[in-house]
């Protein structure tokens, strides 16, 4: 498929030397970069929300119990 893009010089420039490295055409050496950046794993770094409330991050060996949570709570005035 052809489609005209604005890429800047020094990424064309590494596009061109990759393709001559590897013998394939500028088109391809795109291609297969931008395939590669789409399809990588990519960490989920948005903060997880439960009924509309940010969830505080998980730590290892901060276990909370119910019986710590309604000691807590009868704390409440």
């Amino acid at each position: 498929m052809r489609t005209t893009l604005a890429i800047d010089d020094d990424v064309l420039n590494a596009a061109r030397a990759i393709a001559v490295q590897t013998r394939t055409s500028v088109g391809e050496v795109i291609s297969d970069l931008a395939r590669r950046s789409i399809t990588q794993a990519k960490p989920d770094t948005s903060p997880e929300f439960r009924n509309g409330i940010r969830l505080l991050p998980h730590r290892k060996g901060a276990v909370v119990t119910t019986e710590q949570i309604n000691a807590l709570r009868d704390e409440l005035p």
